[in-house]
């Protein structure tokens, strides 16, 4: 009966080698191919961890100076705005008041023209060396 019992550890051992000897050998090629991909990453990722790095900064670049741009933008179309509001009140105003003001602008206008002259040849006067006493 012991021997019985013993062929049976046996047989069941051998059985047992069997089934072990491929799944061994499949984890063996399975470890091999793990550690070349290692290897593999380990030479590939400092270079592409690099370029994410790259690409990260241009669109931080990118993405501020967007930025700006809608800032300077905002800032001109509320410039845009407020002349279109002045041009509508001036509009307005002249729709009203008619003749009166276009009159005042008209000599408000020729003032500013006239005393830009007096401003011009006082420059130049004063750059030909010679001092302007109201010729």
């Amino acid at each position: 009966m012991v021997d019985l019992a013993a062929i049976i550890v046996a047989v069941a051992f051998v059985v047992l080698v069997f089934y072990l000897v491929p799944t061994i050998l499949q984890l063996k090629r399975t470890v091999g191919q793990s550690e070349r991909l290692l290897i593999r990453l380990n030479h590939e990722l400092p270079g592409l961890i690099k370029e994410v790095k790259g690409t990260n900064e241009n669109i931080r670049v990118m993405t501020e100076q967007a930025r700006l741009g809608v800032d300077r933008a905002t800032v001109f179309l509320n410039a845009v705005g407020d002349v279109g509001q002045t041009v509508n009140h001036v509009h307005h105003a002249m729709r009203g008041k008619g003749g009166t003001i276009l009159t005042g602008v008209t000599s408000l206008m020729a003032g500013v023209k006239a005393a830009s002259s007096v401003m011009k040849r006082r420059v130049q006067k004063e750059q030909e060396g010679g001092r302007y006493h109201g010729d």
